[in-house]
C-alpha cells in the first residue's frame, strides 16, 4: 500500500544517505544477479537536488538562494511545525499536513546543517512524532469518511492483495527454488534488480501452495488489460518497467481494490498523495481508480523517491511505508540497504515483507511455466470514448449498447455513482463499436431525460402493454414518448423509449471479505444491520469465509 500521503511529508533521507555512505559500504549483502538499473529521464539537477513536492514549490523551499543560517531555519521550521500543531488540533488535518510537508523540505534544504546542528535533529525527530500522530489519529477519521463515500458507491470492492499475504508467517522455503530461480535470472530479462534470498525463497514457495497460486494467477490474468499501459508509461517516466510488479502485489491489477486504510486503485494511492500527483477526487469521480492517471502518478512517484534514495529497493519500501519511514530506519541502523533494515527489523513488518513479495511476483510473472503457472489471460480492453456533456444514466448507457451497468462500471472504475458527472469534458469509455448506437439513441432522448428515461429492445411477440406494464409505466407515456398507437405492434428487436420516473431506489455493493473481519465490522461500515447482512447472504454466526463476497444492499434517493 502506498502510505506516502499518510504520513504526508517528505523526510531526509538524503543527506542521511550522505552522511551514512561510508557505512553502506560495510552492510553485508547477500549473492544476488543484477542489471543496472536505468537512468531516470534527465531532469534539471538543481531541482532534483531535493525531493520537489510535484507540481509545486511549497513555501520556504527555494534551491535558487543561498542556504539560510541555522538560526533562521530552526525558527522557520519550529514555526511551521507549531502552525501544523494547530491545524492538527482543529481537525484540519490537510492543512496540518501542508504545513508539516513545509517543514520537511526546509530541513531537506538546509544540507549539512542539519547533520551538525543539534537543535535541527531535535526538529526532524519532533516532526517524526507530528507525523506519527497523523497515522495514529487521523486514520479512523479518513476510514470513516472513506466507508461514508462506499456507502454511496454501488462499486465491487476488491480487497489489496498485498494485505492478505504480507502479515502471514511462512515457513522457510524450498531451497530446490533457489536454482530454479538463478537459471531464469540469467534466461530472462529484467530491469530491477532482483535478489534471491530466504526471504525471496519463502514468498516464492508460497506461490506453489494453493492459496498463493491463486494470488498470483488472479494478478496474471488481469495484467493483460492494462500492461502495455503501464509498461509504456513506466518508460515515459524513466523509471524500470518492472515497477509493473507493485501494482500486480498492491492491487491485482483491479482498479476498485480498497484496502482497510482507504488506498484505492490499481496503486494503492491514498488521497493525500493522489492528490499530491494530481489526482482529483469529486462527489462523482475518484482519478486513484483511473488505471491511465493513477499509473502516470505512481511512476512520477517513483522517480522522485529515486532522487532521494537512489535504490530501487528503498523507494520500493518508502512507497509502501512512506520515505520518513525509511529515513528513520537508515537513521537508526546507520545502514542505508534495505536487507540490512529489513534484518534489523528497522522497517514496519509489512514493509520487510513487501520487497521480498514484489521480487518474487516478478520472478513468477516473468516465467510462469518455470513455476509450474498456467494462466489464461484476459483480452486487452478495447472502447469506444463518447463525451455526453450532459449527465447520462449507466443503466440508460447499457440498455442502448445492449451492454450491462456491471460491465460499464469495469470500463469507468473511475466513476463513482451510477450517473455520469455534469461535466462536458467527462470521457466515458463504452463497449467497443457501440458509440454510435449510443450516439443515436441519446439524440431521440431529451437530455434533461438522461438521468431518468430508460430504453428497451423489444422481444419477439411483445406488446407495448407488456412493456409499459414491465417497467410500470402507463401505456399512454409510452406510446407518446415513441410517436406510436397504443395497438401498434412493436417491431421485434426495435430499441424504443421507456419513459420512466424518478424514483427511490436500493444500491447493490459487493464486498469481499478480508482475514480479521467480523461481520459486525462489515455491517458498522456500511450502515447496515448485521441481521439484514446474514439475510442477504444466508450466513449464520459473527464471520464470513475469506475471500467470500458479500452482497450489500443500501438506501439512496434517486439514481
Amino acid at each position: 500500500m502506498n502510505f506516502s500521503g499518510k504520513i504526508a511529508a517528505w523526510s531526509l533521507p538524503a543527506l542521511v544517505l550522505l552522511s551514512l555512505s561510508a557505512c553502506d559500504q560495510t552492510a553485508k549483502k547477500p549473492l544476488q544477479a543484477r542489471t543496472p538499473a536505468p537512468t531516470p529521464v534527465p531532469l534539471d539537477a538543481q531541482a532534483l537536488r531535493h525531493l520537489p513536492v510535484t507540481g509545486r514549490q511549497p513555501s520556504g523551499y527555494l534551491t535558487t538562494e543561498p542556504r539560510p543560517p541555522g538560526d533562521a531555519l530552526v525558527d522557520r521550521v519550529q514555526a511551521q511545525l507549531d502552525k501544523g500543531q494547530k491545524l492538527f488540533e482543529a481537525g484540519q488535518i490537510q492543512s496540518a499536513r501542508a504545513a508539516w510537508d513545509t517543514a520537511s523540505n526546509m530541513l531537506l534544504a538546509g544540507g549539512p546543517a542539519m547533520q551538525s546542528d543539534p537543535r535541527l535533529r531535535a526538529l526532524f525527530d519532533k516532526l517524526s512524532e507530528a507525523i506519527q500522530a497523523i497515522d495514529t489519529q487521523a486514520a479512523p477519521a479518513e476510514q470513516a469518511s472513506e466507508q461514508q463515500e462506499n456507502q454511496e458507491e454501488a462499486e465491487d470492492f476488491e480487497p489489496a492483495p498485498i494485505e492478505e499475504i504480507a502479515g502471514l508467517s511462512l515457513p522457510p522455503g524450498d531451497p530446490r527454488l533457489a536454482r530454479v530461480a538463478e537459471q531464469e535470472l540469467i534466461a530472462v530479462p529484467h530491469d530491477l534488480p532482483l535478489t534471491v534470498n530466504d526471504s525471496v525463497l519463502a514468498y516464492l514457495s508460497f506461490f506453489q501452495t494453493r492459496r498463493g497460486r491463486a494470488t498470483i494467477e488472479n494478478g496474471l490474468r488481469r495484467a493483460s488489460l492494462y500492461q502495455d499501459m503501464i509498461r509504456r508509461t513506466l518508460k515515459d517516466e524513466g523509471v524500470p518497467q518492472d515497477l509493473i510488479y507493485l501494482a500486480q502485489a498492491e492491487s491485482g491489477f483491479q482498479p476498485q481494490a480498497v484496502s482497510r486504510a482507504g488506498a484505492r486503485g490499481i496503486w494503492q494511492f491514498m488521497a493525500f498523495t493522489g492528490q499530491e500527483y494530481g489526482l482529483e477526487r469529486t462527489g462523482w469521480t475518484d482519478d486513484r481508480n483511473d488505471p491511465v492517471k493513477s499509473t502516470r502518478a505512481a511512476a512520477r512517484h517513483f522517480r522522485d523517491l529515486y532522487q532521494i534514495f537512489g535504490d530501487w529497493y528503498l523507494v520500493m519500501a518508502a512507497y509502501n511505508s512512506g520515505p520518513l519511514n525509511v529515513a528513520r530506519g537508515v537513521e537508526r541502523t546507520g545502514y542505508a540497504d534495505f536487507w540490512e533494515l529489513q534484518k534489523r527489523d528497522a522497517l514496519p513488518a509489512e514493509t520487510r515483507n513487501y520487497v521480498p513479495i514484489i521480487i518474487a511476483m516478478a520472478l513468477v510473472a516473468k516465467d510462469p511455466a518455470r513455476y509450474g503457472v498456467q494462466v489464461a489471460p484476459d483480452k486487452p480492453l478495447q472502447t469506444d470514448i463518447i463525451k455526453p456533456g450532459c449527465p447520462v444514466s449507466l443503466q440508460l448507457v447499457a440498455d442502448a449498447t445492449d451492454s450491462s451497468v456491471e460491465n460499464l462500471r469495469m470500463l469507468n472504475p473511475s466513476l463513482l455513482r451510477a450517473v455520469t458527472p455534469d461535466d462536458s469534458g467527462f470521457e466515458l469509455h463504452v463497449p467497443y463499436g457501440s458509440a454510435p448506437r449510443l450516439d443515436e439513441a441519446l439524440k431521440i432522448i431529451p437530455p434533461d431525460k438522461w438521468t431518468t428515461w430508460r430504453m428497451c429492445r423489444v422481444a419477439q411477440g411483445e406488446s407495448l402493454a407488456a412493456i409499459a406494464a414491465k417497467y410500470r409505466v402507463t401505456l399512454a407515456s409510452l406510446t407518446a414518448a415513441n410517436h406510436l398507437q397504443a395497438d401498434d405492434p412493436p417491431a421485434s428487436g426495435a430499441l424504443i423509449i421507456v419513459p420512466t420516473a424518478p424514483r427511490p431506489t436500493s444500491r447493490v455493493i459487493y464486498y469481499r471479505v478480508r482475514h480479521g473481519d467480523t461481520l459486525d465490522d462489515i455491517a458498522s461500515r456500511f450502515g447496515v444491520t448485521t441481521a439484514d447482512l446474514r439475510k442477504w447472504n444466508h450466513l449464520r454466526g459473527p464471520h464470513a469465509p475469506t475471500g467470500a463476497r458479500l452482497k450489500i444492499i443500501t438506501a439512496s434517493a434517486g439514481t
